[in-house]
């Protein structure tokens, strides 16, 4: 068992589309806990450096405005096997190849207009939470935690 932290973003089309509860109701109904979120406006710095392993892709540009385009939510989620648990429940990156009832499959529409963001890693959850939150803004949810691997 490995209890892991991940970063999860509900992305401006989310926000906008009034999804935002839809995605954390469905983190939490599959165990995970929220231990930090924040709903903010992302700058221009902070998308360069969340995206910077695309920085010499083509579409690097692309990913920056659009998640700088609006407001988006940031959470930090912990549970057993965060980072693929999420990732199993956001779907594919191309909604139309996402698993039927993923969060992609049943809300989005367009690669570019995917909803969600998951870490794809444990060393890029480490890198992108310190990006979004520092340590003092994580709330200890360590009795809910337990009690919830107590349960399961």
């Amino acid at each position: 068992m490995a209890i892991e932290r991940t970063l999860i973003l509900c992305k401006p089309d989310a926000v906008s589309r009034g999804l935002v509860g839809d995605i954390i109701s469905r983190l939490e109904r599959r165990g995970y806990l929220l231990i930090a979120m924040k709903l903010m406006q992302l700058d221009g710095e902070r998308a360069r450096a969340h995206y910077a392993e695309h920085k010499d892709r083509p579409f690097f540009g692309d990913l920056v405005s659009f998640i700088t385009s609006g407001p988006l939510v940031a959470m930090c989620v912990e549970g057993e096997s965060a980072v693929d648990g999420c990732r199993q429940l956001i779907g594919a990156t191309n909604p139309l190849s996402a698993d039927v009832g993923t969060i992609r499959a049943d809300f989005a529409q367009t690669i570019g207009r995917n909803l969600v963001h998951g870490s794809d890693s444990k060393a890029s959850a480490e890198r992108e939470l310190a990006i979004f939150f520092d340590a003092s803004e994580h709330v200890s949810r360590k009795h809910d935690l337990e009690r919830w691997l107590k349960d399961s």
